[in-house]
């Protein structure tokens, strides 16, 4: 185990100082941190995979070999991905779940059930990988909300709702390839949508060197002229030209804190999209919303990548805001029928599903890929039809 210990470590500084070297402080100081991190828990834990140790070291050393190559990030072929970026993902997840059996081992405890952080992992890994086509109805009342809350999608019908697909947060990278992406536009066209709303956060740092890439998975929803719709998440400020070439290929409409408005059959809906921003949200927003009054007579929608934002948007100003960002909260109770998230357990911030304050209601997509922690864990990725029924005389 001491030749596990030192090689792991002599990695993870390797990953590091060439991350400094290459990339920059920033990538040197994210790629300390979770390596030293994950060396630290995968050696307290090592002596306990014996009897499977050449499968531990593969993937311990998938773990470096991934980081490595971020370096220089760039899409991955297949063969790369099932060997190298899958496990890789899988086994930091694990490793990182499997963080209080290693604070007890520094205590000196005898270790038990540690298949449990990785069965999870696989668990999670499951969900990563796949989609599960869902319909979900929403219904749209005066009812006014005092505080921001969850809400029930209500039983209100009309005979012609809107229909909208809505793709956000899809990280084009290590778990989305540009042929699964494409995938779900191609299932998006075939649902026959009134709109298509696209709210930001396209990109990994993978896909930043190949503006090609997006373009490419994109290109089905070319079929839906007029109807697509999209705004600036946080990561498409890395690279905001790669994003707008891919959005103006398949002619799609960019809203940078800025609106329109367009025709359906469900009748006239206003447009608000809003950039991401970090500071002074309130007063940006305000500023939209001033030079793009409510249109009277037009359901009036305000694409919002980060929902924390919205308890900065004015009271009325938008009947329906769509939002990701959340990964639906990544890690949480969903698969077993409960709302609750890492994300709800730790912050203020709407993380899946519908919400309400006052008479504007909030909808939070789970979204269709993930970011930052490298599995999904009971919050399975969505790939919906929103019916959105406006029920005028509630």
């Amino acid at each position: 185990m001491a030749l596990f210990t030192w090689l792991s470590i002599g990695a993870a500084a390797v990953v590091v100082l060439l991350a400094g070297l290459l990339r920059g402080r920033t990538f040197a100081l994210f790629a300390g941190i979770l390596l030293g991190i994950h060396t630290s828990v995968s050696i307290a834990i090592a002596p306990y995979f014996e009897a499977v140790f050449p499968l531990y070291a593969y993937l311990q050393a998938a773990v470096y070999v991934h980081f490595v190559l971020l370096v220089r990030p760039r899409m991955r072929s297949l063969a790369y991905r099932a060997f190298i970026s899958v496990p890789s993902s899988f086994f930091v997840a694990g490793v990182f779940l499997s963080f209080p059996w290693a604070i007890a081992s520094a205590f000196g405890a005898e270790l038990g059930y540690l298949f449990i952080p990785f069965a999870a992992s696989f668990f999670g890994l499951m969900q990563s990988l796949r989609h599960k086509p869902e319909e979900v109805d929403v219904a749209l009342s005066r009812e006014s909300v005092a505080t921001l809350r969850r809400h029930p999608h209500g039983g209100g019908r009309v005979d012609r709702p809107l229909r909208i697909v809505q793709i956000t947060d899809p990280h084009l990278g290590p778990f989305m390839s540009e042929a699964r992406l494409r995938g779900i536009c191609e299932r998006a066209v075939a649902k026959a949508p009134d709109l298509v709303f696209l709210t930001g956060d396209f990109l990994t740092m993978e896909s930043h060197g190949e503006p090609q890439a997006l373009a490419h998975a994109l290109a089905p929803l070319a079929n839906l002229q007029g109807k697509v719709f999209a705004c600036h998440g946080n990561h498409d400020h890395e690279a905001p030209e790669t994003v707008a070439s891919a959005l103006r290929s398949i002619g799609a409409t960019l809203l940078v804190d800025d609106a329109t408005e367009t025709e359906t059959p469900a009748g006239p809906v206003q447009i608000v999209g809003m950039d991401y921003h970090y500071r002074h949200r309130r007063e940006r927003m305000a500023e939209v919303c001033a030079r793009h009054p409510r249109r009277e007579g037009s359901l009036r929608v305000i694409l919002l990548h980060d929902p924390g934002a919205f308890e900065h948007l004015d009271r009325g100003e938008g009947d329906l805001v769509f939002s990701g960002h959340t990964h639906g909260g990544q890690l949480g109770l969903l698969s077993l029928g409960l709302p609750h998230t890492i994300v709800s357990a730790l912050t203020k911030i709407p993380d899946h599903g519908l919400w309400a304050r006052g008479t504007d209601r909030l909808y939070v997509h789970r979204g269709t890929g993930h970011y930052g922690f490298p599995v999904r864990l009971g919050v399975p990725a969505e790939e919906s039809l929103l019916r959105v029924h406006v029920v005028k005389d509630a």
